[in-house]
């Protein structure tokens, strides 16, 4: 989705009920956690953090040689995910951030019992996912890890209180789709 498109009428209104907060886009490699959250941020105007640039050298290294991280390589990335957020809450201020978060001890440590966070979780099929890694190239997290992250994915559950997207062709759809159910869900309460 080009970050400078003028805005469509559905994407406007969607944004415009939606209550500022800290978003947590979570998701296997492919499901369009970074091009959904730069959408985001375009039609929220709220800051945006790429998960992926929080890793420590020696992940990058790891994944950029086509090996799967552990949970001990997850754990200071995950604290530095948490930080962020931590930061956000500290100030106040709402927030975007994306972090594949594909086990639920993984999100204890990112969003664990924090208030004004919200789990979104890009649920994608696994082909698509697969074409759509085919498609693109990613800095260091090759095609080939995308088996190792489905095997790994622990969808969240139904009291990690999640909104849940599925991921469409359109990403601007998906993004529409997001705003409008974050909308609804923030208007319940």
């Amino acid at each position: 989705m080009p970050t400078d498109r003028e805005a469509t009428a559905a994407e406007r209104d969607a944004a415009r009920r939606v209550v500022p907060t800290v978003l947590v886009l979570m998701g296997v490699s492919g499901s369009g956690k970074s091009t959904v959250a730069l959408g985001l941020q375009r039609l929220l105007g709220w800051p945006f953090q790429e998960g992926d640039d929080l890793h420590p050298p020696a992940n990058v290294e790891k994944m950029r040689s086509g090996r799967p991280l552990d949970d001990a390589d997850r754990r200071p990335w995950l604290q530095r995910v948490a930080a962020w957020i931590d930061a956000r809450l500290r100030a106040g201020q709402p927030g975007i951030i994306t972090c594949s978060n594909l086990k639920r001890a993984y999100r204890d440590i990112t969003i664990g019992q924090r208030q004004g966070v919200i789990l979104v979780y890009l649920k994608g099929d696994e082909m698509v996912i697969r074409d759509r890694l085919a498609a693109r190239t990613h800095r260091y997290m090759p095609p080939t890890l995308l088996g190792s992250q489905f095997e790994t994915l622990e969808e969240p559950g139904p009291d990690e209180y999640s909104l849940v997207v599925t991921v469409h062709t359109a990403l601007a759809d998906t993004v529409v789709e997001l705003l409008t159910r974050l909308a609804q869900r923030q208007a319940v309460g």
